[in-house]
């Protein structure tokens, strides 16, 4: 009797570990947690040793550039049609343009952006692009030290090594739908990537993100035209909640205290960086990155017609801070980047 127990329990335990390692939703010890709030207030972050180990390969930094001087001959007597780095020495601009063909398009070289034959020549679109891109981030390490820090960022923050980052996006028109007021239901009860494979709104990033909407999650008082929120903003707020928290690799603890997620009193100081965040990705969508719709060919365009645009995974891609907090930008002054000491 014994020994049947015994190898029922074998049994037993086989087919629990090969559904765990079969189905979603497992996962495998130890799991490291840290505590990111008061103590007894349940502010955890859990990650397991394995996801933890993948997270910093997928964040290692590329090869260091050597530094450049900045006396001496200045760009724009070296090279015609210089725009926008009109302040660097012709050092300190070709480690730019060194570092920006190693963290856009190691492959294609400089090629994907000039045309060799003729480097001040504007014909092709990815110099127009890039040349608007060199201006963001800029801006970004200049105006926004309320979300970027001192840390700053570089093309490599989103591109890690490809012409176009892994996470951008463009209007959703949502699934195709019969006519009159059936016409459209915003996107939802269709799981996708956007809103965490729920059924809430597909598309939460042009009203928040290119948009100006509130968003808005708990009404005090039950009535919209009293709380403030619609049940639609409601739950377009909750899908960029998701959204948001999928790209920092967390959970809602991280910005908020759960007992009272309306509450800035309880709230993290992180909420505060995330409100700057929001407010950064507005301004940039809005005034660097939606204008470029004209020069995008076709096949660059999203099914609306729109140009790609940054959402939170732009820059994050999983981890709490890009580049799980590493900064290249202090070692980059000719991208904004404060120079390191």
């Amino acid at each position: 009797m014994k020994t049947t127990f015994s190898l029922l329990g074998g049994i037993a335990a086989t087919l629990l570990t090969i559904a765990m390692l079969l189905t979603a939703g497992w996962v495998r010890p130890p799991i490291h947690g840290e505590q990111t709030g008061f103590r007894g207030t349940g502010q955890q972050q859990l990650i397991s040793a394995q996801n933890l180990r993948i997270l910093q390969a997928a964040n290692a930094l590329p090869e260091p550039i050597d530094k450049a001087s900045s006396s001496g001959e200045r760009a724009t007597e070296a090279y015609k049609n210089v725009q926008v780095l009109t302040d660097l020495s012709t050092e300190e601009f070709n480690r730019v343009m060194i570092a920006i063909t190693q963290w856009v398009s190691p492959d294609q070289g400089c090629a994907y952006c000039h045309n060799t034959e003729n480097l001040a020549d504007d014909g092709l679109y990815t110099k127009i692009v890039a040349r608007r891109m060199l201006q963001m981030n800029r801006h970004i390490n200049a105006a926004y030290t309320s979300h970027v820090a001192d840390t700053g960022v570089t093309c490599y923050t989103c591109h890690r090594g490809q012409p176009v980052p892994s996470n951008i996006w463009f209007e959703n028109p949502g699934a195709p739908h019969a006519g009159g007021m059936s016409a459209h239901n915003y996107g939802f009860g269709h799981p996708s990537k956007s809103n965490g494979a729920t059924g809430l709104p597909v598309d939460p990033f042009k009203p928040h993100l290119l948009g100006d909407e509130t968003i808005r999650v708990e009404g005090k008082q039950a009535l919209p035209a009293l709380s403030g929120a619609s049940i639609q903003q409601t739950e377009q707020s909750f899908s960029l909640m998701i959204h948001m928290s999928e790209a920092l690799g967390v959970n809602c603890a991280y910005c908020h205290n759960t007992r009272n997620f309306g509450g800035w009193e309880e709230s993290k100081p992180q909420r505060v960086v995330a409100w700057h965040g929001l407010a950064m990705l507005r301004e940039l969508n809005a005034n660097y990155l939606d204008p470029l719709k004209p020069v995008y060919p076709s096949n660059r365009l999203g099914p609306l017609g729109d140009s790609p645009k940054a959402n939170c995974a732009t820059c994050h891609q999983g981890a709490p801070k890009p580049l799980l907090g590493q900064s290249m930008a202090k070692d980059f002054p000719e991208l904004g980047g404060k120079p390191a000491p």
